[in-house]
């Protein structure tokens, strides 16, 4: 029988304080740690189900010691990952807790007689924030690290829970990510401000000359760049595909927003009568954050064109003219890394992410 389904989250934190935690106590009494599950996973965001546990998930954590214990691997990293593959139970809540690889990198759960090849991630804070950011938080973070960093990514490491801050470093450093500059932040909205900007008027070109195929898919291209636009006015890092539409009904605004509807229509005038609600609601409540002097919410038509739209650029300009620090405000007006990329393999990869926003904000 399948085991009544644990949020990972909760699995995992009693995982660290019913089975490792006592071990480490026994075995490492005075080893100084830090236990969380951050990163990447379903469980750490809060959108796991049942079928999250065919890979990928189950009990597990990262430990994450001080930089002197790590490099003396002999004595404690390494020595900590054998003691518990020995001792650690077998099944946990019904779970096991060994782990075998399946394609690529993935890993299943699966029970097993010997030692346990466990979920437990034993290395040091700095390199696993380094690895997993491109950056780390814990010193002074530039406005290029911020915006070279994927969304999700910050979700990822912002998200989760810390069940131990033994370093008294980690709970700091997720502080200190918790959102981007205010700055940053208004750079951040006045460029998804301008994507919204570059199509709206496609909806209805794309109709006019019959082409419904395209207007829908143009429209479908706005609902995702307003969705995320309201994840970024309410402070929410916009996590990537899976999880957006879960994120997105989270927020008070998405009853108010039709976006289903959008989505279902069948003509462009629909489509564009209801994506004119959108943009009316959306800016809206930019005008309730006050980062701007309040910008006419009504749309209008697209020049001498006979198109319904927002003209979301006065948005973007808005933003721009209230940035104050002159490094930001000389930024092209392009934003953060997935706001201009969207190939999962890139954005996954942290060096040449952080390559390719560099050569971006070099221009």
């Amino acid at each position: 029988m399948e085991p009544a389904f644990v949020p990972g989250l909760r699995l995992s934190e009693r995982y660290y304080r019913e089975a490792v935690e006592p071990l480490l106590d026994k075995h490492f009494p005075a080893l100084r740690h830090t236990a969380a599950r951050i990163g990447g996973g379903s469980e750490v965001l809060g959108f796991d189900t049942g079928r999250s546990a065919d890979h990928d998930w189950g009990p597990g954590l990262q430990l994450f010691l001080a930089p002197e214990d790590t490099e003396n691997t002999e004595k404690h990293a390494a020595a900590i990952t054998g003691m518990l593959a020995e001792e650690l139970p077998k099944t946990f809540l019904g779970y096991p807790t060994h782990f075998v690889p399946g394609g690529g990198h993935v890993r299943h759960m699966r029970l097993t007689d010997g030692p346990v090849h466990h979920r437990v991630e034993v290395t040091e804070l700095g390199g696993w924030l380094e690895g997993h950011l491109g950056f780390d938080p814990r010193r002074s973070i530039a406005a290029s690290d911020w915006l070279a960093t994927p969304t999700q990514t910050l979700a990822e490491v912002t998200a989760g829970s810390v069940f131990h801050d033994g370093l008294g470093e980690l709970v700091p450093a997720r502080e200190n990510l918790r959102w981007y500059p205010d700055d940053v932040w208004r750079h951040v909205l006045a460029c998804q401000w301008q994507r919204v900007s570059q199509e709206e008027a496609f909806v209805g070109r794309c109709g006019e000359v019959g082409d419904e195929l395209g207007s829908a898919v143009v429209a479908a291209r706005l609902v995702r760049d307003l969705m995320r636009l309201c994840l970024l006015m309410a402070r929410r890092y916009p996590p990537y595909g899976k999880w957006l539409g879960s994120a997105f009904t989270q927020l008070p605004c998405a009853k108010d927003l039709p976006l289903t509807e959008v989505l279902s229509a069948t003509s462009w005038r629909d489509r564009e009568r209801h994506l004119a609600r959108v943009y009316e609601t959306a800016g809206a409540l930019h005008n309730e954050l006050g980062l701007t002097k309040p910008v006419d919410p009504g749309t209008r038509p697209y020049h001498d064109r006979p198109f319904q739209v927002l003209h979301a650029e006065r948005f973007a300009e808005a933003l721009t003219a209230s940035v104050t620090d002159p490094e930001v405000a000389a930024l092209p007006r392009l934003g953060a890394v997935d706001q201009y990329l969207d190939s999962t393999d890139l954005l996954d990869d942290r060096e040449r992410t952080r390559a390719a926003a560099d050569a971006v904000l070099r221009r």
